[in-house]
């Protein structure tokens, strides 16, 4: 019996160190959606009133656990039972991740105004004592718990590709790790975020003119914060995006490795293949960005012939 018991905790260790293991290669993998997902977030709750900002970044969290407990069995049920489907999946949500990114960088263009437009429309909300702000902040937690949803389906999704090769447990430790690292990591960055304004106010006000100075500092920095974030969240849609697809095409992977090898390899090998990567995501997000474009286009003239 001891030495059952022993071999027993002997699994469970070997376990344990895989899981950790995978966890870090995994966590590597889908921090490129992280960017994107504290940006995507951190603008959910703009045009909510300080007091509240909290209690919604909790909503929003709590929306983010129930998303993760739906996903996590679901990508497991998918690895046990379709194991081939994983890489399609994978594809599928790299082409998703492009075209996102795409789809952020073609609407400053294609629609400037919009965004102009949406902003000035939650300040005038907040102004006006006869708008209900609780209808408007029920709406921006459903949303960001959507907005979630296919982040986190992202996330799971890569680190389900990479521990795809390992045994059950494994693959359970490292999903649920990565599910509670990424909530509590992301919703509390978040919840940071969204308070520095109050944060660098609050210091502005106090009575040494150092602290006064700093307060200034984190106001001026906060915005800057957020479109950092915003931009490099899209820049590692792209690399993320275009590294899977790349993978899990051979002619493109075989490409990437003969760039690779013609720079010499090494350091400036690994950051020519990342760039290419990136190549490889902005023009399939452009191409599907383009088919959507037309596709709009192309329905909305029968819409309009229908009428």
């Amino acid at each position: 019996m001891a030495s059952s018991l022993f071999a027993l905790l002997d699994d469970i260790a070997t376990v344990l160190d895989d899981v950790s293991v995978m966890t870090k290669v995994a966590a590597k993998k889908t921090a490129g959606v992280l960017g994107d997902d504290l940006a995507v977030n951190a603008e959910q709750v703009s045009g909510v009133r300080a007091n509240r900002e909290l209690p919604v970044v909790w909503a929003v969290a709590k929306g983010s656990m129930i998303n993760k407990a739906i996903l996590v069995p679901a990508a497991l049920l998918l690895s046990a039972f379709a194991p081939w489907a994983i890489t399609p999946v994978l594809m599928l949500g790299g082409s998703f991740l492009c075209f996102e990114g795409m789809e952020k960088v073609a609407h400053k263009f294609l629609h400037p105004q919009e965004a102009a437009d949406k902003e000035r429309e939650i300040h005038e909300a907040l102004l006006d004592p006869e708008v209900d702000l609780k209808t408007i902040e029920e709406k921006k937690i459903k949303g960001a718990i959507r907005t979630d949803f296919i982040l986190s389906a992202e996330i799971i999704v890569i680190s389900l590709g990479t521990v795809a090769a390992a045994n059950f447990a494994t693959r359970v430790g490292v999903l649920v790790a990565i599910a509670a690292i990424m909530t509590v990591g992301v919703y509390g960055l978040v919840a940071g975020i969204v308070k520095l304004d109050d944060v660098g106010a609050a210091m502005t006000k106090r009575p040494r003119a150092f602290t006064q100075a700093v307060g200034r500092g984190i106001l001026v920095f906060a915005p800057w914060l957020m479109k950092f974030l915003s931009i490099a969240g899209t820049i590692a849609m792209f690399l993320v995006g275009g590294g899977i697809v790349a993978h899990g095409i051979p002619l493109l992977h075989h490409w990437q490795v003969a760039i690779e090898q013609a720079v010499g390899g090494g350091a400036m090998g690994t950051t020519v293949g990342v760039l290419y990567t990136g190549v490889v995501g902005i023009i399939l997000g452009a191409a599907i960005v383009g088919l959507v474009e037309l596709g709009k286009k192309l329905f909305g003239k029968k819409d309009v012939v229908a009428h």
